[in-house]
């Protein structure tokens, strides 16, 4: 029995080139298919750019300001609700009656790219909503409505929602 143990000597494993380059291969494999991931999830969850131009933007922000504490003055209550292929955005002054408005101006932005971004008109439905038949596709939307009553009282209503 020695004999056969003897005969048969077991030779330590040799590191080869072979073996150096699954090690390389699996190491930029690694780091190539994080950064995959990561430039997906960053390129599917950017929530966008606000302004274009930020030096600009800043030069109007006294009167945004002014602008939006105006509008919370009124005690006006807006809601948008998007079901199927129908926008509807309903706005209420004070008191819970609709605002008197012949049409509203939205603007459909996707958060993380400009190809999708378009206007759209609602326009006024019989128990006072604004509505359109308009169909999204699915994914994060941003919203932007503007509506000038027909007192002359301006109004911007921004929502960000998912579509299905």
């Amino acid at each position: 029995m020695m004999e056969q143990s003897m005969s048969n000597p077991q030779k330590p494993k040799e590191f080869t080139g072979k073996h150096m380059l699954m090690v390389i291969g699996l190491f930029f494999g690694t780091i190539i298919t994080v950064n995959l991931i990561m430039a997906y999830f960053a390129t599917s969850s950017w929530t966008g750019l606000v302004v274009k131009n930020s030096y600009v933007a800043s030069q109007h922000y006294n009167e945004k300001l002014a602008a939006n504490r105006a509008q919370d003055a009124l005690g006006w209550s807006p809601s948008l609700d998007v079901g199927g292929d129908v926008l509807r955005y309903r706005l209420l002054d004070a008191k819970g009656a609709p605002v008197d408005a012949t049409q509203a101006e939205a603007m459909l932005r996707r958060p993380s790219h400009e190809r999708d971004d378009h206007m759209v008109t609602l326009l006024p439905d019989a128990n006072g909503d604004f509505v359109v038949d308009h169909a999204l596709a699915s994914g994060a939307w941003d919203i932007e409505v503007q509506l000038t009553t027909s007192n002359d009282i301006p109004f911007v209503y921004r929502e960000r929602f998912i579509v299905e």
